[in-house]
């Protein structure tokens, strides 16, 4: 009998597509959901019957509770080496072999500079006027060149994001727990020892952290009140890095001049939520990791992964 696999939230209908899945054929059945269950007894009944899944991101979280009620369960792969959402502690115990996928780091370097770009030139407003018929040139841009973007985070992303800084003139700075003066200097970027004075200093702040108990509102009130009416944050990392309710006040009250955002506290983002609407908010639906590469990097390795466990010999397994 054939194993059952189900690959969830393939939003954009192209798991299938992005990899050659004939070599499980006549080993496995492989399903896909496209739509996201957030309901766990909906998910448990869809997947109930599968000894694999495959999991994209962070989209679904697999806790203790949910693996308890996938008794089949003896495989999940994700997208990426690290997925905060799975109890992997939970998963062993149950003996649930969890394994990864390699990720590149470029898409989601890419992205932060599409919403540094967006912010500063305005382009949501200016894009809506022109295809509504509004007024020719409402807004007036803000110049990168010989300004500061400080960089929270300076790991693979916040060092590809403080290259292209340094290639539009920018001056870059950064600062986390762990940084050195000597790996800033790697990089080229100035380094700064105290958040605050970062935050203070810079015209864009960009957050490239991973979030941990450590990290989570490591940009709360007292954060967001000390950077510059003018400017602007950007966050392609995690939602949980910033205060949610105080970027809200930050944003409504004009403490900054806008956020470009492409994660959220709940995804997908809720439908009354009101970073939708908000003017000064360039949001985008979890994008940065969402390119062609990488999907064919993701489901490409998935297969190498299930067919590696099937042979007793599992790869890239986290925990």
């Amino acid at each position: 009998m054939k194993l059952r696999c189900a690959v969830l939230d393939d939003y954009q209908g192209v798991a299938l597509s992005s990899a050659d899945w004939s070599p499980l054929a006549d080993r496995v059945d492989v399903r896909v959901l496209r739509e996201h269950l957030t309901d766990p007894d909906a998910l448990v009944a869809a997947v109930e019957d599968c000894e694999i899944l495959v999991v994209m991101r962070e989209r679904t979280p697999l806790d203790a509770e949910l693996l308890g009620r996938l008794p089949r369960l003896r495989l999940v792969v994700t997208s990426g080496m690290r997925n905060a959402s799975i109890d992997l502690t939970a998963a062993a115990a149950l003996g649930i072999t969890v394994c990864g996928t390699a990720s590149s780091s470029e898409p989601p370097a890419e992205l932060t500079w599409a919403l540094i770009l967006g912010l500063a030139r305005q382009v949501r407003a200016e894009s809506q006027a022109l295809r509504e018929g509004g007024p020719w040139q409402s807004t007036v841009g803000a110049d990168l060149s010989g300004r500061t973007l400080g960089l929270v985070g300076l790991g693979k992303i916040g060092g590809r994001v403080a290259r292209v800084g340094l290639a539009f003139g920018m001056e870059v700075a950064a600062w986390s727990p762990n940084l050195t003066a000597e790996r800033a200097a790697e990089h080229g970027v100035a380094y700064v020892p105290d958040k605050r004075e970062l935050l203070e200093r810079a015209d864009v702040v960009s957050l490239h952290m991973v979030l941990s108990e450590r990290t989570r509102e490591l940009i709360g009130e007292p954060e967001l009140r000390a950077m510059r009416p003018s400017a602007y944050l950007v966050n392609t990392s995690r939602a949980g890095l910033v205060d949610g309710e105080a970027l809200l006040r930050a944003l409504r009250e004009g403490w900054i001049a806008g956020a470009g955002l492409d994660v959220f506290a709940t995804e997908p983002l809720p439908a009354d939520d009101p970073l939708r609407t908000l003017p000064n908010v360039l949001a985008l639906p979890h994008l940065g990791y969402v390119t062609r590469g990488n999907y064919d990097r993701y489901f490409g390795q998935a297969v190498e992964d299930i067919e590696a466990y099937l042979a007793g010999t599992p790869v890239r397994t986290l925990g």
